[in-house]
């Protein structure tokens, strides 16, 4: 069906060839470089690529609606006569006006207002002319009319087609009679050799693949309702062989990492070894999941080949300890262990408490960070190479180049996610240096206090190993949650100055750190100004010290956000107004109060980070999430699972639900592939089959594994670099 639209490139009717380059010579006979083809500034380069370039939606041309049947609203195909047309208004804002009407309903019963015309379209739309129009109806004042449908003129008895009219992704230039003819060629012209064993297709009651993709760009009428929800075979056949390419790739570089060593770190299992110490002085005792978790990880370290495991657990779960006897296993067995952390505040935050554990068990600990002084750099940085600090923490100034160690053995990544693909190499080459050339990899546990949905693991970090502290600590109150309107901020305000009056402590979190032209939102700066007015306002004894509210941020220097942080763990400061800088690493158990300014801007999981800084003491406490109306649906929805549910596990689900994997991880900044098809939150049980296939692949039929990861990752795909 063509449309009355600016003019577009000529098109062949043999269809367009997706990979041909035309030279030009300018005038003086010299080459110019070619033209990109429309499809390459699509990313389409091979027929394979055009095959996969699936349809945004469907146009259903297979029916035709009389003009009396016309529902306001609704989209439609119908077929009238053309009984006048008039041009309105001047350029460039001049309109066509096409009346029509059908045997059904003889006066006008249809109006055209199409806003791009030309000449020649003009001398096709003459009064009798037979017009097929396809787009959405509606009533105005005068009558029911179509903005700029699509249409073409027809034959009497002209037939329609059988198949749903697809709608691609599209760019400038590349109209969609382009891409129509583009991917049919292609489709032609393809070898269809199906890379999933039979038997796999029949054990998933999964469709050809040949005809799934055929289907998906010519599906019959019927299917639609299935297509819309992302349900049909034909659909679940792509998502199933995206999954297994990645599942392929992930578990292929699981297989790879076997072949590589390690130094075995056995754990001695006497009551005066390291582990033993940190056990009885550190003054509680450990949940079963904890345990779980810790012989998991003891179990991996004494294996002469590279433990690579991820350790999450929901806020306050304990992963700290955790990590804090790997540490002791390592240096007990004569091997350095490193901790990176993605802040300075996190970073100080595990150096504290890791050295109040293991110093005085004779451990030598060491600070890198990149605020240090010069001299105190130097001594850290001997300290590592010469191998007399035993635990090394800090930032990622830990991966920089200049940082040596003597016998590093085990590397762990609190909130791995947070950091860059570029980093983590960096990380991986600084630690394989560690080893002195000995051929060893040391060993890497990566923690994250993110819970991640089960299918979303399996996707995503399908070539680790993955340990779940899933239960909290006892004697932890559960924080209330409540959804307060901006409107009573001051009544909330009023609350915060009797808490610290009262003696606790309360995290006051906003968006923004200064005033914006963009945003009008709350930011740092403004609000610590009007809270400590009001604590100034307060009446106080006159032998009371002063109600002081701090102020921490991203843009102040080290040393200010170290001092600042000090003097609320402390006591000194009573009101700490932030941005999300205190989301991970602060733990201060006289905190009772969290209000989020904004709520309705943060994902679920970032709110229940920030809920998490609240509740660990053991008085109740409280998290007010402030919001500013109108809210979006989606807003209000994840407003009320926060109010609703505690459990971290649960809410990430949700969140991957509402915003889909790349913004619950942050993995848009961090590089990791998205999918094109599957949908994570609605898909486990392909996710499930393509891993079991995955594996039964990589035994059985190896090629047939590779030739499939090629199709789908690229010609230049490697197992190795997988």
């Amino acid at each position: 069906m063509s449309a009355a639209r600016k003019p577009s490139p000529p098109e062949s009717t043999a269809g367009p060839s997706p990979i041909r380059r035309t030279p030009h010579a300018d005038q003086a006979g010299r080459a110019k470089s070619p033209k990109p083809s429309p499809l390459a500034r699509l990313g389409l380069r091979s027929d394979w690529d055009i095959a996969l370039h699936l349809p945004l939606r469907y146009e259903d041309e297979t029916r035709l609606t009389p003009l009396d049947a016309l529902r306001d609203g609704a989209t439609v195909t119908t077929e009238a006569e053309v009984i006048g047309t008039e041009v309105q208004g001047r350029a460039p804002r001049r309109q066509l006006l096409v009346r029509l009407r059908d045997a059904h309903w003889p006066q006008d019963g249809l109006t055209l207002r199409l806003f791009y015309f030309y000449p020649n379209q003009l001398k096709l739309l003459q009064p009798g002319a037979r017009l097929r129009a396809h787009g959405q109806v509606r009533q105005g004042l005068f009558g029911w009319e179509m903005v700029h449908p699509n249409w073409r003129v027809v034959d009497v008895e002209e037939p329609l087609p059988q198949t749903l009219t697809p709608v691609y992704p599209t760019t400038a230039g590349v109209p969609q009679s382009y891409l129509r003819k583009a991917v049919h060629s292609a489709l032609n012209r393809l070898n269809w050799h199906d890379t999933v064993p039979q038997a796999e297709l029949t054990r998933h009651h999964l469709p050809d693949l040949q005809a799934s993709v055929r289907l998906l760009h010519a599906p019959p009428a019927l299917a639609l309702p299935a297509l819309d929800v992302g349900a049909h075979p034909a659909q679940r056949r792509l998502k199933f062989d995206e999954l297994l390419a990645q599942q392929l790739a992930q578990q292929q570089a699981r297989a790879a990492r076997q072949q590589w060593k390690a130094p075995p770190m056995p754990d001695g299992g006497g009551v005066e070894t390291l582990p033993a110490l940190l056990r009885a002085a550190i003054p509680f005792s450990l949940t079963a999941a904890q345990e779980r978790c810790v012989a998991e990880i003891a179990a991996d370290l004494a294996r002469p080949v590279p433990m690579h495991r991820l350790l999450q657990g929901d806020v306050g779960s304990g992963k700290t300890v955790v990590a804090a006897l790997a540490a002791a296993q390592a240096i007990a067995a004569g091997w350095q262990c490193a901790l990176m952390a993605p802040t300075e505040i996190l970073a100080a935050q595990h150096a504290r408490k890791l050295a109040d554990w293991l110093e005085p068990l004779g451990v030598r600990v060491a600070w890198l960070s990149g605020s240090q002084s010069k001299k105190e750099r130097g001594a850290a940085l001997q300290l590592a190479a010469s191998g007399q600090a035993q635990l090394v923490l800090g930032t990622h100034a830990i991966i920089q180049a200049q940082v040596r160690f003597a016998r590093l053995g085990l590397a762990i990544v609190d909130e791995q996610h947070r950091f860059g693909v570029a980093q983590r190499l960096a990380l991986r080459d600084s630690l394989r240096a560690g080893t002195q050339g000995s051929g060893l990899q040391p060993h890497l546990l990566m923690m994250s206090a993110t819970p991640i949905p089960r299918t979303l693991a399996m996707a995503l970090f399908g070539d680790l190993d993955v340990s779940t502290i899933d239960t909290l600590p006892p004697g932890r109150t559960p924080v209330r949650t409540t959804v307060l309107s901006a409107e009573r901020r001051d009544d909330l305000v009023a609350r915060v100055g009797a808490l610290a009056a009262q003696g606790r402590q309360v995290y006051w979190v906003c968006p923004l750190v200064e005033e914006s032209e963009t945003l009008d939102l709350q930011n740092a700066v403004a609000t610590h100004a009007e809270l400590s007015a009001a604590l100034a306002a307060l009446p106080r004894a006159a032998d009371w010290p002063p109600l002081r509210a701090g102020l921490l941020h991203g843009r102040m220097k080290t040393a200010e956000k170290r001092a600042t942080m000090q003097a609320f763990t402390a006591g000194d400061i009573g009101l700490l107004v932030a941005t999300t800088v205190i989301e991970v690493g602060v733990d201060v158990p006289n905190a009772s109060l969290m209000v989020i300014e904004h709520a309705e801007r943060f994902g679920l999981s970032q709110l229940h980070q920030l809920r998490g800084r609240v509740g660990r003491g053991a008085a109740q406490s409280d998290c007010v999430l402030l919001f500013t109306s109108p809210l979006s649906p989606t807003a209000r929805e994840r407003l009320a699972a926060m109010r609703e549910l505690a459990d971290g596990f649960a809410l990430a689900q949700k969140d991957l639900e509402l915003r889909g994997p790349g913004e619950l991880l942050g993995l848009r900044q961090s590089g990791v592939p998205g999918l094109r098809y599957a949908d994570l939150a609605h898909d486990a049980d392909l996710l499930e089959a393509a891993r079991d296939t995955a594996q039964r692949l990589l035994r059985t039929a190896p090629e047939a594994a590779r030739q499939h990861a090629v199709r789908w990752l690229g010609e230049g795909f490697d197992w190795l670099s997988a």
